[in-house]
């Protein structure tokens, strides 16, 4: 938040056309039908204020806008909207207006980009002058400006591509909400098209590294820290440090500038943070979207990963586990995903201990490590991985690894998915070991998935903290059906590792039956999900 002291403080910031002047009395002209201000003066509070008079106010040698980007993180309820739909009538309407502009918000879906073009449109109603220099096109989301030919259009990513698009100004709106990039790529290619182009990224803080908003988050922070010099990019980023004590007021003045102002809503947030602190997935919610704390955990997250780091509290005593009963579940890949085997033995109290072994062919180690962001080969360094030579898995290595564990442990169970398995799971038989098909399919899946979620809500799940585990749970995304059941694991990009979660799931299911009967054979199991 260092970076940030120029909003607060009444420090100078240039305007030597005048240009930041003129966008902030433009805004100041505004009317918006839910303002509580005398005649329903749009607000413009002082942090905001700044804000645009340091996109519009300073310029190159050549007497052009200096500003090109500008990322703006702010919690939700800071009335992003509002300030996206007063910008682009900026540019459609006001100083900021060029002939035949083309001026877009970029919002998630369809309804957030119906919500922009009605903030918009309420504005310009509230105002005579504008209204009647209006031409709204409702069933195009579209405000035209006549005389200039100027015009306003809220757009959907779930809609087509617009690469012969050339806008003048593009508001994206909630970047990390965005499933596709599509949209948002072929906008930010036409800006470069015309001089004078700008670009605005309104958003609350995302999840993951997998989002369309990372790549910009990632560069926005260098640009905040100085680690990248780029006067032509503005970096506003609110965003509490990790270690503030999340439910602190103070804390949340911090990184909510309109707080002081009225808006969120502070009886309403103190609501929130309430019922948070018995909730872990909504204290992650409170933090993602209210504090700008940027979660490691996939969007649709299997299980919140604060509750799962619980249970790094207990990490698997090999030794001491030597001769217990162990359950064991393996999940091969190609090339591109991980292998892994993960091993189970029940604990006091129900718990539920897990080990794993990764494997991974040491060929694509860099690649992966490029691809993710993530440090494999420092994982390999450090023996969380073991590199077989090549460029996929050598399978030997994994039969190798099994046949190890079965001689120091009583290994009662070894759950494999048949898929690229044939081999081993005949060569496991042939040593007489417990080696059994368990298929990765919706109906094999679906109560095992449930029991490993119950296992972690409960805290019973003790991992040890294992990094490589940890970020194969960070992956892991939950499609439920129509009745809200569980069916599948799946991960959001191709380069992913779910792997060690889906083994996660076949060991513990194994080891819950604790010979009671297989999970699968069940009376509790169901097939409804074939029907929702």
């Amino acid at each position: 938040m260092h970076s940030l002291k120029w909003i607060f403080d009444d420090s100078p910031i240039p305007d030597p056309l005048g240009h930041g002047e003129r966008a902030v009395r433009f805004l100041r002209l505004l009317k918006h039908p839910k303002s509580r201000l005398p005649d329903m003066a749009f607000q413009l509070d002082p942090p905001f204020e700044r804000i645009v008079r340091r996109i519009y106010g300073p310029v190159d040698e050549f007497g052009a806008r200096m500003v090109r980007t500008v990322f703006l993180q702010i919690g939700k309820g800071s009335r992003k909207t509002s300030l996206a739909a007063a910008l682009s009538l900026l540019h459609t309407y006001g100083p900021e207006r060029q002939p035949r502009g083309a001026n877009y918000v970029v919002a998630a879906d369809k309804g957030m980009a119906r919500v922009a073009f009605e903030e918009a449109l309420s504005i310009v109603q509230a105002i005579p002058q504008l209204a009647g220099a209006s031409r709204p096109v409702d069933s195009d989301n579209r405000l035209h400006h006549p005389k200039s030919g100027s015009f306003f259009e809220a757009l959907s990513a779930e809609g087509k591509l617009a690469h012969a698009r050339t806008p003048i100004f593009v508001l994206v709106d909630e970047l990390w909400a965005h499933r596709k990039a599509e949209l948002w790529q072929a906008i930010r290619n036409g800006v470069v098209k015309a001089p004078g182009g700008l670009i605005i990224i309104a958003t609350t803080a995302g999840r993951g590294n997998d989002g369309p908003d990372y790549p910009m988050y990632e560069y926005a922070k260098k640009v905040a820290s100085g680690e990248r010099v780029d006067p032509h990019f503005l970096s506003i980023i609110f965003e509490a440090d990790p270690k503030a004590v999340w439910d602190s007021e103070d804390t949340w003045h911090t990184v909510l500038p309109g707080l002081k102002y009225g808006y969120p809503d502070l009886p309403s947030l103190r609501q929130l943070a309430y019922e948070a602190k018995e909730r872990p997935s909504d204290r992650a919610s409170f933090e993602q979207f209210f504090l700008g704390i940027r979660q490691s955990s996939s969007l649709s997250p299997y299980i919140d990963m604060g509750v799962y780091d619980e249970g790094a509290d207990q990490a698997a005593d090999l030794v001491a586990l030597e001769g217990r009963p162990c359950w064991i579940g393996i999940d091969l890949s190609s090339n591109i995903d991980l292998t892994v085997i993960v091993a189970a033995w029940r604990g006091d109290d129900d718990t539920f201990i897990v080990h794993p072994w990764f494997f991974c062919p040491r060929m694509n180690l860099q690649e992966r490590q490029d691809k993710t962001e993530q440090p494999y080969i420092q994982w390999e360094r450090d023996g969380y991985i073991t590199a077989t030579e090549g460029n996929v898995v050598d399978f030997r290595a994994v039969e190798d690894k099994v046949v190890e564990l079965s001689k120091t442990f009583d290994v009662r169970e070894i759950a494999i998915d048949p898929h690229l398995a044939r081999n081993l799971l005949n060569n496991l038989t042939e040593l007489g070991l417990p080696a059994v098909e368990k298929r990765q399919g919706a109906v094999s899946m679906m109560e095992p998935i449930k029991t490993l979620e119950r296992a972690a809500i409960g805290r019973k799940l003790k991992h040890g903290g294992h990094p490589v585990l940890r970020y194969c749970f960070s992956n892991a995304e939950a499609e439920r059906n129509k009745l809200g059941h569980l069916v599948r694991l799946t991960k959001p990009r191709k380069w992913l590792s779910i792997d060690g979660t889906v083994a996660t799931v076949m060991a513990v299911a194994s080891a819950s039956e604790n010979g009671q009967g297989s999970v699968y054979e069940s009376p509790d199991f169901s097939e409804d999900w074939m029907f929702a």
